[in-house]
């Protein structure tokens, strides 16, 4: 997941966790027919080396990247499961030559691309990126007002566990998700408590049972994301994001703001990656497209590779356009 937004989405045992993970056995569904338009893979023996984030729509667009890059151009690929300051730092370290999803992160951008010089934007990736908080739909209906972040002090004691204490706890995923919450809470003055989950497979199975058992939930999440076609969600209202409101971490009291989400690649790869560089950064897709590809890992039993492939036999029309020529 996911800013000021510095985020989301440490994967090892994430990875296991979510069904969504590098982790499962490598299957392959059978070979797609290589189309008369895209040149046939040549066997350039060159290593990309590709940073996989711990959330299920970093893990499609990763996965799609993969096989093209493997299938269709030749390259050996590796995916390391990293967070994502380490995947930043693995630029410097030679480690990491693509993170494919990233949320913002301006001061990371600063660091490793204004002032080490060890990396380069890539461009878009198609995905439009949102933070927020939510609730179970049936909630929305249920209390009035709840939405409406000033009245969520009213409602505070639905939202108590044991590991909230006295207060209302508010659900947050992976502890490697930079996020503003533990400002907003103070700077709003909510009777609130962050309460870490450790996963974006924790906050899927909490979000799920709250809907199913109609049990009170404030949680932190994200779209892009498959789960709002599976289950009813309402986001709270907050102050609304203006430019600059996020600039210092401590006095934060808006909400997030909408991202463009970006490549980010080693310099080395921009200059000497030829045409797995080209593909990555020609690399662009819809919201739909990623949650159909996540969707497939994690609910559908699918590996990596054979969701990637899925889509792919299904959508030369855009892929083909990323091809390098």
């Amino acid at each position: 997941m996911r800013i000021g937004r510095s985020l989301r989405l440490l994967a090892g045992a994430l990875t296991v966790a979510l069904a969504a993970g590098c982790g499962g056995a490598r299957v392959e569904t059978g070979q797609a027919t290589t189309p008369t338009s895209t040149p046939a893979p040549t066997s350039t023996g060159a290593v990309v080396r590709i940073a996989v984030n711990p959330w299920a729509g970093y893990e499609a667009s990763a996965a799609v990247l993969t096989h093209l890059l493997e299938k269709k151009l030749g390259y050996t690929v590796e995916r390391r499961n990293l967070a994502e300051q380490v995947s930043w730092e693995g630029f410097e370290k030679g480690d990491v030559d693509v993170i494919v999803e990233n949320w913002g992160h301006e001061d990371l951008k600063k660091t490793f691309i204004q002032d080490r010089k060890v990396a380069v934007e890539a461009g878009s990736t198609g995905n439009k990126g949102v933070i927020g908080w939510y609730i179970p739909g049936w909630m929305a209906k249920e209390y009035p007002g709840i939405t409406d972040y000033r009245n969520l002090n009213k409602y505070a004691d639905l939202f108590r566990t044991s590991e909230s204490g006295g207060k209302g706890q508010l659900l947050f995923g992976d502890p490697s998700y930079v996020s503003n919450e533990a400002s907003l809470i103070r700077n709003l003055g909510l009777n609130l408590k962050v309460v870490v989950a450790g996963s974006e497979a924790a906050l899927i199975e909490s979000a799920t049972q709250a809907q199913r058992q109609r049990r009170p939930l404030l949680f932190y999440f994200w779209t892009p994301h498959w789960l709002f076609d599976r289950i009813d969600l309402a986001r709270i209202t907050l102050p609304p994001h203006t430019e600059g409101c996020d600039a210092d971490p401590k006095k934060v009291a808006c909400d997030y703001a909408e991202l463009d989400l970006d490549k980010i690649v080693s310099r080395r790869f921009a200059e000497t990656g030829g045409r797995a560089y080209e593909l990555v950064k020609n690399f662009s897709w819809t919201n739909e497209a990623q949650n159909a590809v996540a969707n497939d890992i994690t609910t559908n039993g699918m590996t990596p590779e054979a969701a990637a492939e899925k889509w792919i036999e299904a959508n030369e029309s855009v892929w083909s356009a990323w091809m390098p020529q």
